[in-house]
């Protein structure tokens, strides 16, 4: 099964990646969806492909038991889109978000010098949390977002049709806006064990 944490820069991914490798979680492998290498180039198509790169390990992992946790950028739509993804045991997504305040509090924090090297302004980030916001809610929550370029291959046609409230569109959201980094893993932990349930018990 793979499981998809997603979310703006400033929500609390990393953090709560590092605090579940400390707890290490049974049959669960955690990966930075950056891992992979990011080029100074990278766009919508780099990701979408990478997001196929990630599913296939998925899929390899889950042959011999074991589960893959991904944190990262990707909307959950793009990764239900990818060609393999269909292959999977299960795929899951949960988005970790919190206020727009806290996450321009916690990406100033990161210094000039990040700043400085990413793309864009901080209310870049801030825009993109709010429309993963509305991805989460509904797949129609402006799809173009993620649909209007990218890898020709994409699998679109899976979900176009889904509309909010749909039971197959079922996006967990985390809020870590009070929380502390112990309780986010606590509250990711515990939806693994719970969507875990839900695909033994054929849910």
């Amino acid at each position: 099964m793979l499981f998809l944490v997603f979310g703006s820069s400033g929500s609390g991914k990393t953090a709560a990646l590092e605090a579940l490798r400390r707890r290490g979680v049974p049959r669960l492998e955690l990966h930075d969806f950056d891992e992979l290498g990011v080029p100074p180039d990278a766009d919508t198509t780099w990701r979408q492909r990478a997001n196929e790169r990630w599913v296939r390990r998925a899929l390899g992992l889950e042959a011999h038991g074991v589960d893959v946790l991904l944190a990262g950028q990707t909307p959950y739509g793009e990764l239900l889109a990818a060609p393999s993804a269909s292959g999977l045991d299960g795929l899951s997504a949960c988005l970790l978000d919190c206020d727009d305040g806290v996450r321009l509090a916690r990406l100033r924090r990161r210094g000039s010098a990040w700043l400085e090297a990413v793309p864009g302004d901080l209310s870049d980030f801030v825009a993109w949390a709010e429309w993963m916001r509305g991805h989460a809610r509904d797949p129609q929550w402006r799809p173009e977002v993620i649909r209007a370029s990218g890898d020709p291959s994409m699998r679109w046609e899976r979900w176009a049709n889904w509309r909010e409230g749909d039971s197959r569109w079922c996006v967990r959201v985390v809020d870590s806006t009070a929380l502390g980094i112990e309780q986010v893993a606590d509250a990711l932990a515990a939806w693994v064990e719970e969507e875990r349930g839900a695909s033994a018990s054929g849910r």
